[in-house]
């Protein structure tokens, strides 16, 4: 495969079932933000392939037949610190969703979702996003608020409460009940590059380099808006 322009995100891509992979592997190489730099039908050959490539994201199944995909999460994180892991799988369980965030992914889609939507939530999370289904960082949130309620939750008029503004922390309550980039931006009514700049600074403020280590971290705090429905 030839080497792709810095500005395309280098995607390898992790699933068992043939159709599944040419599936998405389609769709990604149809994109011109996107590239498939490799491909991988089990877990071994994933980490195989991981020292000889160096993708910018892994999109990764969770069910393969040799080993769980949390596995090949972790050696991705040990052996490209800085690749971008995005789940995505049939799996929308509490376990594996909190297993693979634990691992290192920094995004958790289910399977049900369209060809378009996989290439926007790998565009996503290349910039800095944390992409998850609706119903995946709904339960991410309200474990999170579960934590800091029993005990870890800093005191109203804390350092922590100050950290964020209040714009800051509007967007992330957004970014934890699932909504996109644009979403954010269309529902506060600001642009884009404006999200991604409040997301960036609450990256710094909270000492995280991920969308959902922003997330967890806000929400031990104590700082998320409750959680409504999507209108």
């Amino acid at each position: 495969m030839t080497e792709a322009p810095s500005s395309v995100a280098r995607v390898m891509i992790v699933e068992d079932d043939p159709e599944t992979l040419d599936r998405f592997a389609q769709v990604l190489e149809r994109n011109p933000r996107t590239t498939v730099v490799a491909k991988a039908p089990n877990g071994r050959e994933a980490i195989s392939k991981l020292v000889e490539v160096s993708p910018d994201v892994l999109l990764v199944d969770l069910g393969l037949p040799d080993i769980h995909g949390t596995e090949v999460i972790q050696q991705a994180r040990r052996i490209h610190p800085d690749c971008d892991i995005m789940v995505i799988t049939l799996f929308g369980d509490e376990h594996n969703v909190l297993a693979s965030i634990e691992s290192g992914a920094t995004g958790y889609i289910l399977k049900d979702c369209t060809d378009a939507h996989v290439v926007e939530r790998v565009i996503e999370l290349r910039a800095g996003g944390a992409p998850m289904s609706p119903g995946i960082a709904r339960m991410v949130l309200q474990r999170m608020q579960l934590k800091g309620g029993s005990g870890t939750e800093a005191a109203p008029g804390t350092d922590e409460h100050a950290l964020l503004t209040s714009r800051e922390v509007e967007v992330l309550s957004l970014l934890a009940r699932g909504y996109v980039y644009s979403e954010i931006g269309q529902r506060l009514g600001i642009s884009l590059n404006t999200v991604a700049s409040h997301i960036k600074n609450s990256y710094r403020k909270l000492s995280v380099h991920t969308g959902a280590a922003a997330v967890t971290r806000a929400a031990e705090l104590g700082l998320l808006h409750p959680a409504d429905p999507r209108q």
